[in-house]
């Protein structure tokens, strides 16, 4: 199968962007844009990506949590994010959950083909932000969320939108009471008694960058 570099993000003038640098670093690979999170991972479960490089904000996003979740799912995929945020908590937080790389979309293009060539060769690439002196920002919130099952933190993901059981278990074809029974299970895996406190948890990974896209 032939090697596919995946662009994730809701913006064609970014795609654009992150599509020349990645025709410098990759050329001849088979390059597929996704404009939401849904088309990126079906690209991710038709195999061969090489590469993918992720937008923490589109339409159907949920922020760090998308991130975590194909980084489990697809754990030998790199992924490298390019966000709008530069909030070191995010950069930190992204780097602890298993990214190869963060690119602010702010970054001139040849930092960004920096980057990215940094991740082909097998480095990690991040910005400075992300060495500077942490002040245990949300690292406790990531091993917590990490815990969860891809059910779990779709269920905490819909509860943070203020869905409640009987919607959630609507939107994800369950029933209330299994509806339940990974509320337990998440209630328990966060080390938290209630739904506020479990949603606290999930916003703290996107902490500091509100109203930020991308």
């Amino acid at each position: 199968m032939a090697h596919r570099i995946v662009i994730a993000d809701d913006h064609p003038l970014l795609r654009a962007a992150v599509r020349a640098s990645v025709e410098k670093v990759w050329p001849g690979h088979e390059i597929v844009e996704a404009a939401d999170c849904a088309e990126a991972r079906a690209a991710a479960e038709a195999g061969g990506v090489e590469l993918m490089t992720l937008d923490l904000h589109m339409a159907d996003s949920t922020g760090l949590q998308t991130l975590m979740a194909f980084r489990q799912d697809f754990p030998a995929m790199p992924i490298v994010v390019v966000s709008a945020s530069e909030d070191r908590r995010i950069v930190r937080n992204a780097r602890e959950i298993g990214a190869s790389g963060f690119i602010p979309k702010s970054a001139p293009l040849d930092v960004m083909r920096e980057a990215l060539a940094a991740v082909a060769a097998g480095d990690l690439w991040f910005p400075e932000i992300a060495e500077e002196e942490p002040e245990d920002e949300g690292g406790d919130a990531v091993a917590r969320l990490a815990r969860l099952t891809p059910a779990q933190r779709r269920i905490l993901a819909l509860v943070a939108e203020g869905k409640l059981n009987k919607q959630i278990a609507h939107e994800m074809d369950i029933t209330e009471a299994t509806v339940k029974a990974h509320m337990t299970a998440i209630f328990r895996r966060l080390g938290v008694i209630n739904r506020t406190q479990a949603v606290l948890i999930a916003h703290q990974l996107d902490a500091g960058a509100p109203g930020v896209e991308g």
